[in-house]
């Protein structure tokens, strides 16, 4: 709606995971790093944690673009409903992988995944898969993803898995019996909320993205309101200078002022003002 009043070519918040407008805030560059380097370094199991809203599925997206363009032959499948049986779950890893059985029970599913693997390999390529939402992972699924890292040589792993999920994942995988799960994985990093100055960098910058002009901006106290509001979570900033946007363009705006920004939280919460 506002989209030709502000001459925007796109909307810029929002709440899809689109690694066009990904925002390389320190910490993300750190995660985009250590993922980079888990992968390539055939490190076996990459644990990626953060809140709700923290940008991890815009990050797995991020990482598969970065993949695709370094152009290295590495093979990529992302798991984003992970609420599977675990049949279900192999039958899909496989199918994402393009591979083709001869019979979807366990046996030909394993074994077709390993000879994609062993294939693979003999061409110099890595194989990456991507489970996001990881914390709802059961405990049996989760133990079939450990077995599918014994798919190796006696020198690397065939196969890099990256458990993508919310805080819950680090505590479920200290429980006892997923030890030997935990012991494999090589790489942890944990997204933190932005900080004030991060907070008003990301909306620069994906202002900018969009195609915003110098007179569209966010004032001082408007920027302060919105990092008090969302605690710094990427989504909760989108969602909330999404619907200031919107308050500015009724108001015929284009400097975006803490009452806009007071005018937009409360119908998002619902108040009346």
């Amino acid at each position: 709606m506002y989209h030709s009043f502000y001459g925007l070519k796109e909307n810029p918040f929002n709440i899809t995971p689109d690694p066009h407008f990904f925002f390389f805030s320190r910490q993300h560059q750190e995660a985009l790093s250590a993922l980079t380097y888990g992968i390539e370094a055939r490190k076996g199991f990459i644990e990626i944690t953060g809140e709700v809203g923290s940008g991890k599925t815009t990050l797995c997206r991020r990482l598969l673009s970065s993949l695709e363009e370094k152009k290295r032959g590495t093979k990529t499948a992302l798991i984003l409903n992970p609420q599977l049986s675990d049949l279900q779950m192999l039958r899909t890893i496989v199918e994402d992988f393009g591979i083709v059985p001869k019979a979807y029970n366990k046996k030909d599913l394993f074994d077709a995944l390993n000879r994609f693997l062993l294939e693979e390999l003999s061409h110099g390529n890595n194989v990456v898969l991507i489970i996001d939402e990881s914390q709802n992972l059961r405990p049996a699924i989760l133990e079939q993803i450990r077995m599918l890292s014994n798919l190796e040589t006696d020198k690397e792993k065939l196969l890099q898995i990256v458990l993508v999920g919310q805080p819950e994942l680090h505590e479920m995988l200290l429980r006892p019996a997923l030890r030997q799960l935990r012991q494999r994985i090589s790489i942890r990093y944990h997204l933190k909320p932005f900080d004030l100055p991060e907070t008003a960098s990301y909306i620069q910058h994906r202002l900018s993205v969009a195609g915003a002009k110098d007179v569209l901006q966010f004032n001082t106290e408007a920027l302060g309101l919105i990092f008090e509001h969302s605690g710094g979570i990427p989504r909760l900033i989108n969602i909330v200078c999404d619907h200031t946007l919107l308050a500015g363009y009724v108001a015929q705006k284009y400097e975006m002022d803490a009452d806009l920004v007071e005018q937009a939280i409360a119908e998002l919460e619902g108040v009346r003002v």
